[in-house]
């Protein structure tokens, strides 16, 4: 299996150098789950500044309200209540709220890997113990549509908050953007109660794939990366997409709200 590590400045670069890895370099084998076939390698992309502009790739299904939504989603998860209703889980509350067999002196039943993160680094800002992990082994094995981030460690390394994210599958051209920006919007937030910068962000997928389905868009893809400047794939973040994001917030609370509704009648 192909094993493929890049590197980059910025997150949107680290991303098109992937994608360009993926189209370039990936091998075609069956997807007999999905009744198809994929292009396939093992990816690592890391973005050493993920904060630092252009901070977001054009390229990518959806727009500045989707991407405000799976943001929410993962900061403050907005769609939790989905988990019994057609969902077996969401990472938020993998992350929050993550099940446990219950300590017989407390009676604690969940536990908030979030705060653990936050309040291992305060105790020692040097450990390498700061993990959340996202598998559930009571629940995973047996859903056809099992959790694909599995960890995500933190690590203050010189001073700057630093995240090593795990994937077991990750689908590159519909996926895998979105996920990364997400995830380290949720870095900026707990630098911040850390007090500390936002150091690099390292985006590890075991299998990073495209499926025959959708290979025309990572052509696409692989061609505009190509053969356009990074201001024509890119947009800045403060100023501007930050600014789309933020107004389509009460948009998605409200379609959030109705759904709500539905589920509970």
């Amino acid at each position: 299996m192909k094993e493929i590590f890049v590197s980059a400045r910025t997150l949107p670069e680290a991303y098109h150098k992937a994608i360009t890895a993926l189209h370039d370099e990936g091998l075609v084998l069956t997807a007999n789950d999905w009744n198809q076939s994929q292009k396939e390698v093992s990816m690592t992309f890391v973005a050493m500044e993920p904060l630092a502009e252009p901070r977001v790739s054009k390229l990518y299904i959806g727009g500045f309200r989707e991407m405000q939504q799976y943001v929410m989603e993962i900061l403050d998860g907005i769609l939790d209540f989905k988990i019994g209703d057609g969902w077996d889980y969401t990472y938020h509350d993998r992350m929050v709220n993550f099940p446990l067999t219950g300590d017989p002196d407390t009676g604690q039943e969940a536990f908030d890997q979030v705060r653990f993160v936050i309040d291992e680094l305060k105790r020692q800002p040097d450990s390498r113990r700061a993990v959340m992990s996202i598998r559930d082994n009571n629940v995973d094995p047996f859903s056809s549509d099992p959790a694909c981030l599995q960890h995500v460690q933190y690590l203050i390394r010189d001073g700057a908050l630093h995240c090593k994210v795990l994937m077991r599958s990750n689908d590159a051209p519909k996926a895998s953007f979105m996920n990364a920006f997400a995830f380290v919007m949720l870095q900026e937030k707990i630098a911040a109660a850390l007090g500390v910068p936002v150091g690099s962000y390292t985006h590890r997928a075991n299998s990073y794939h495209a499926y025959s389905r959708d290979f025309g868009m990572l052509e696409q893809y692989a061609q505009a990366i190509a053969g356009k400047s990074v201001s024509e794939i890119t947009y800045e973040y403060e100023d501007f997409f930050q600014e789309l994001m933020e107004e389509s917030v009460p948009a998605i609370l409200a379609q959030v709200s109705e759904l709500k509704k539905k589920i509970d009648e």
